[in-house]
């Protein structure tokens, strides 16, 4: 494999169905389209956790979330587990970031050379309320869900546009410094994370349309699995919504996506006009996806495709043209990936990460394989593990009754078929198959423990509620606003 430079772009909740590569009929990703199309899409990829400080904490260092320990929003990476950045960077890469990390805060070591306009949790503390794991209190900042929907800017697109134009100076200015070893830029972009506030010239196309109804959005078509109880008692987002602000909300989602794709296609004419496109590979990914109203859930932290389907695309030197490729993927993947992508793949820049390289399931390797994600944080009472096995996606929750679905003839996950006394077999092999990764139940107790070690240190349970909801991360330099 030849050593090439490594643009790897990330954003934020953005939904793996909301991309015209993959067939949406009305959000408009051109930019993506056209690197899908002279590349390979992983269209089955997956995050290992779906929010996310676990999420980027897991996509740093290569592992699982059950495996690092990172277990929540008030949990952060703070650079102690050596991530990619680390042992490239100790090996002469330089290796630049740009935008939101989410980890702990600054002034830490998180193996970059350099960390530009970076996002971190919180007052290095983050979402406290989310260590409360029992009699978990209602979300006082989920009314913004809702409000904020329609047109306009927001902190978040002032800081993807800044996001944007450091990339552009970074490719076109600082780049061209580095021809010893291979350099890699991590561009990480919030959109189109809520507020859904998107800029006019995106939101109107969008909301001019007649947009389709989220699926199962009706209260009588609901599912009511426990789990789905637990997160919408918490995150209650619905209750704010009606039919007007709930169109409106989708057309802002829709046009964050396309003001995301905008952004990327900036960044990429970038990369051509500084004449690097041929020496460079290019990875896009979300941390995790968006329920965007379906079965009535906004936000994140469930285990349907919404959530915990991402999207991943890669392109350049070496990697299959025009490729879609739908062999189950995850973030710790990607892991690996960097490794050969920049020459550094060389057994001393593992310790135990279970990934298999996208260059070797881009050449078919690894379709029996078991991938998983998982979720120990705000809104749960109990671990949820999620497996995917070929069409089989089982979803084990610690405490409450599994689900099954069959991705190939139910994609949209309609049929919940764990209950069902036919594919009673095939429930129990999934259940060994995740037991062979990891013991959930042992999992869950030592996320637990952390979280009430944490929840101790910061007063208990009273005084994190008293503390407030954050709703999201403010982007830098924008006043927290905590909603008690």
């Amino acid at each position: 494999m030849k050593p090439a430079n490594l643009l790897i772009i990330m954003s934020d909740q953005h939904n793996n169905k909301m991309l015209g590569c993959h067939g949406h009929p009305i959000v408009k990703t051109p930019n993506l389209d056209a690197l899908a199309a002279r590349g390979t899409d992983f269209t089955d990829a997956y995050t290992t956790c779906p929010v996310c400080v676990p999420a980027r904490a897991a996509f740093a260092i290569g592992k699982y979330v059950h495996q690092i320990g990172y277990w929540d929003n008030a949990d952060a990476y703070e650079g102690s587990v050596l991530s990619w950045h680390h042992r490239l960077r100790d090996r002469g890469h330089r290796v630049v970031s740009i935008g939101k990390l989410h980890f702990r805060g600054a002034g830490e070591d998180h193996g970059f050379s350099e960390e530009i306009i970076p996002m971190h949790i919180v007052e290095g503390k983050g979402d406290l309320m989310g260590l409360v794991r029992e009699r978990m209190p209602v979300r006082k900042g989920a009314y913004k869900m809702a409000s904020m929907a329609g047109p306009g800017e927001s902190p978040y697109t002032f800081y993807d546009r800044e996001i944007a134009a450091r990339a552009q100076v970074w490719l076109r200015e600082e780049a061209r410094k580095y021809r010893d070893s291979p350099w890699v830029l991590f561009v990480s972009f919030v959109c189109p994370h809520y507020p859904l506030t998107a800029p006019p010239e995106f939101y109107y196309p969008y909301f001019d349309q007649d947009l389709p109804r989220p699926k199962l959005y009706a209260k009588d078509e609901r599912p009511d699995h426990p789990y789905i109880r637990d997160y919408r008692d918490t995150f209650n987002f619905d209750d704010y919504f009606d039919e007007a602000s709930m169109r409106r909300a989708i057309a802002g989602y829709f046009g964050l996506t396309t003001f995301l794709d905008d952004n990327i296609g900036q960044v990429l004419r970038a990369l051509g006009d500084a004449g690097l496109t041929e020496t460079t590979r290019i990875l896009y990914t979300s941390d995790h996806g968006d329920n965007l109203g379906a079965r009535g859930l906004w936000g994140k932290s469930t285990m349907y495709e919404e959530t915990i389907a991402a999207p991943l695309i890669l392109a350049g030197l070496e990697i299959p043209a025009g490729v879609v490729n739908d062999t189950p993927a995850s973030h710790v993947d990607v892991y690996p990936f960097i490794m050969e992508a920049t020459g550094e793949n060389s057994p001393d820049m593992y310790d135990g990460q279970p990934g298999c390289s996208l260059f070797a399931l881009a050449r078919g390797e690894g379709s029996e394989r078991n991938v998983i994600s998982e979720y120990h944080g705000m809104g749960s009472k109990t671990g949820a593990f999620a497996l995917r096995h070929g069409k089989w996606k089982y979803v084990h929750y610690v405490a409450y009754l599994p689900q099954l679905f069959d991705l190939e003839a139910d994609p949209d996950e309609l049929h919940d078929l764990a209950e069902d006394a036919r594919y009673a077999s095939v429930l129990e092999r999934c259940r060994k198959r995740l037991m062979h990764e990891c013991d959930p139940a042992e999992v869950d107790r030592r996320a637990k423990e952390r979280q009430a070690e944490l929840l101790a240190q910061h007063g208990g349970r009273e005084a994190v509620i008293a503390r407030g909801d954050l709703g999201f991360t403010p982007a830098p330099g924008v006043a927290v606003d905590f909603n008690n």
